[in-house]
């Protein structure tokens, strides 16, 4: 076997399990699989040292892609980006198999190495050799951990590469479940998309029955699980207390089942994954049983709420998360506008602007809306303005309104000017969601804050049994489950700020053909996760056009009066970017080329070489 050194630096990303033994023996893919060589450590060691066997599950987390800023957002409709971007590029159309910023073969496949490997060994390592219980509890949870890292590395490789073929089949990755070695066969074919999902959703089952549903300490003997009957409260917390807190636990795995589920339901690979909109609902469904279905009333806005600088475990709406860290203000350095100390580098789009309704939740295209082309941010959804700074816009009441307009002309107020220099809007718009308002960027006199990044947020979840819900039954249909499509979307809305009494819902939910319904769903889920690194994935799953250009808004004052905001303003939409896609073969992702090479059973994706 070619002696390949798998060790990295452990970056940040791991940061989530600062519970974990870091000081790990270091090794070779030859120390794991072959006799160990002259003073080299054998494979006997991991078992007899917990921190070294602990080391194969940091690096397996250690390949999760870290997306607590928004990257894939800038290759859609919903934003471009004000500096240089392989995501930009990609979306230009550079996007080729051996050009793939999308790509997750690489890591994922890593991870599931690693994981396997740790599976092998788990349950023979010295945990806590003297105490049986702790022992056996130790196990579980690792267990728990690896087999949904597995999951979540398998979701992302059918989410990336998963298409089909020229002869249609429909093709996930190579199913590994055991470690290879130096015997291997490495010239594995695809296995079926759908036998990849079911794999997936025995791996989430299992870890959902290994783990608890979340961490945290307990104070009673009487909330102790009864599978482990010897064991003590110090015993326990220890195992699967606070300080195990943000590693995957239960709620993570049904939720990761629930991801794939609706991946596989979509559009783009129903027909043959396997698994229809009625299964994908009811797995929703029993994710969303384990917090009785309650939304959380912050949910759309936890990045700047209270609890963050609490430290507070308790947002319901975040089901799995980054550990929080240190107060920073890396984020807003990045995305405030320029007068602000900000380099405005991600510029949300006139269409993505253009999906939030109107404050009475009509679209803005409907009739009976109220918009006013002449005044477009008046009268809005409230979510506009939590997520996205328009002209006149005032984030921090240290700072002046933010003019993204071709007016004024003197400084710094025209900093914020559209595509007044390098770090100003290209849109005509910034982004605010992900950001704390009461940060201040300034160089000479930073106030710092915590933040918070959700690996996956239960509003995503809600969302998803909506959509496999009105797929499944239509809009008002609930199965026996505590909430229907109808139901979900409308507490969302609510919770926005759109009215109670929501007659455009209405008029969805009552359209026959279900095709309103359809797509005020996806509007929602388009508002609820913009720049979470959603929309493109779900473009594709639905099998939406890529190609739709991105499109700005120039406002420029009829007279050249310098002074306060003036209301005799004009607004124009322009186009800002192309976006360089094939419709016809590019809603799947492909296989990387340097693997087709390498491995003669592997399956392109058709249209890709």
């Amino acid at each position: 076997m070619k002696k390949i050194s798998i060790i990295k630096k452990l970056t940040s990303r791991i940061t989530v399990i600062g519970y974990c033994l870091l000081v790990i023996g270091l090794t070779s893919c030859q120390d794991m699989f072959e006799p160990a060589d002259e003073n080299t450590r054998s494979e006997n060691a991991l078992i007899e040292e917990s921190e070294y066997a602990h080391g194969l599950l940091i690096y397996a987390y250690d390949r999760l892609p870290d997306v607590r800023e928004t990257q894939t957002d800038i290759a859609t409709d919903d934003a471009v980006i004000n500096t240089s971007s392989t995501y930009r590029t990609m979306a230009l159309g550079t996007w080729q198999s051996n050009n793939n910023p999308m790509t997750r073969w690489d890591d994922c496949k890593d991870g599931i190495q690693y994981v396997n490997k740790f599976l092998t060994k788990v349950e023979n390592v010295k945990w806590a050799p003297s105490d049986p219980s702790k022992q056996q509890m130790f196990i579980d949870r690792l267990k728990g951990e690896a087999l949904g890292l597995r999951a979540i590395f398998y979701y992302l490789l059918l989410q990336a590469h998963g298409g089909y073929t020229n002869e249609g089949e429909l093709l996930g990755v190579p199913l590994l479940t055991a470690p290879e070695d130096g015997s291997s066969d490495y010239n594995q074919a695809r296995a079926s998309f759908a036998d990849c999902v079911r794999q997936i959703f025995a791996d989430c089952d299992q870890a959902a029955d290994l783990l608890p549903l979340t961490y945290g300490d307990i104070s009673k003997s009487e909330e102790i699980p009864s599978k482990y009957p010897d064991a003590i409260v110090s015993g326990y917390n220890s195992v699967f207390g606070d300080k195990a807190k943000n590693l995957f636990c239960g709620a993570a795995a049904k939720a990761v089942k629930a991801q794939a589920a609706l991946l596989a339901a979509s559009p783009a690979f129903r027909d043959k994954s396997g698994v229809s909109s009625e299964e994908a609902a009811n797995i929703c469904a029993a994710a969303l049983d384990d917090i009785n279905w309650e939304i959380d009333p912050e949910g759309n806005i936890w990045y700047k709420s209270s609890k963050v600088d609490a430290g507070s475990s308790e947002m319901r709406e975040i089901v799995w998360r980054y550990d929080r860290g240190d107060m920073n203000t890396t984020q807003e350095k990045k995305n405030f506008p320029p007068s602000m100390y900000g380099s405005g580098q991600v510029n949300p789009s006139q269409n993505l602007v253009d999906a939030f309704p109107m404050a009475n939740g009509y679209p803005i295209s409907a009739e009976g809306s109220g918009y006013d082309a002449k005044d477009p941010y008046t009268n809005r959804d409230p979510r506009l303005s939590h997520y996205i700074v328009f002209n006149g816009a005032k984030i921090n009441k240290n700072y002046a309104e933010i003019v993204t307009g071709l007016y004024p002309n003197s400084k710094p107020e025209s900093v914020d000017n559209l595509e007044n220099q390098s770090t100003s809007t290209r849109t005509g718009y910034y982004m605010l969601k992900l950001l704390r308002p009461d940060v201040d960027a300034k160089s000479s006199a930073q106030i710092p804050k915590y933040h918070l990044y959700p690996r996956i947020r239960y509003t995503e979840i809600f969302l998803a049994y909506a959509e496999a819900a009105n797929d499944a039954w239509g809009p008002k249909e609930n199965h026996g489950h505590q909430m229907s499509a109808y139901d979900v979307i409308k507490a969302i809305r609510e919770r926005g700020g759109l009215p109670a009494d929501d007659p455009y819902l209405e008029e969805c939910a009552n359209d026959n053909t279900g095709a309103k319904m359809t797509e005020l769903i996806r509007n929602e889920r388009r508002i609820e996760l913009c720049f979470e690194n959603k929309r493109f994935w779900d473009m594709r799953r639905w099998k939406l056009a890529l190609d739709e250009p991105v499109k700005g808004m120039k406002i420029e004052k009829i007279d050249a009066t310098q002074g306060a905001m003036p209301d005799n303003l004009t607004y124009n939409i322009f186009k800002v970017e192309d976006r360089v896609f094939d419709n016809s073969y590019q809603h799947y992702g492909p296989v990387p080329r340097g693997e087709l090479l390498k491995w003669s059973n592997l399956k392109q994706n058709k249209g890709w070489d």
